[in-house]
């Protein structure tokens, strides 16, 4: 088999069973979600296997602003939705971003704290 079909066999394979796992457990995780996580545990396992996926990722991360046409596509095909719910839309969006934020600086807070890889206190940064 040439190694680019190898590559794209092995990321929709992980990907199907991402998926297969998600509905079968009822799993509140997206399918896709489950399966790149497995795949990147895979990488770390398998140098061979990150070295075989790498070209086609690299190819697919190159055209990555492709994969937005559908959702702007999306968007336009409903703008009356958008019209009458762009206000509550748009206030999710931003405090669910917020959120978001938070939620990852006091994560990122405890794992510095409980790795030791915090500075210590008073110390100035390097500019």
């Amino acid at each position: 088999m040439p190694p680019l079909l190898a590559a794209i066999l092995t990321i929709f394979l992980f990907q199907l069973g991402g998926e297969v796992l998600s509905r079968l457990a009822h799993l509140p995780i997206p399918g896709p979600v489950i399966g790149m996580v497995a795949l990147a545990a895979g990488f770390v396992a398998s140098p061979r296997l990150l070295e075989l996926v790498r070209p086609v990722a690299q190819v697919l991360l190159g055209h990555l602003s492709l994969l937005f046409v559908p959702a702007g596509v999306g968007i336009v095909s409903q703008l009356d939705v958008l019209r009458d719910q762009g206000l509550a839309l748009g206030a999710a969006l931003v405090v669910s971003t917020l959120l978001a934020i938070a939620v990852g600086a006091v994560v990122f807070e405890l794992v510095a704290r409980a790795t030791g890889n915090r500075p210590p206190e008073g110390a100035e940064r390097q500019k």
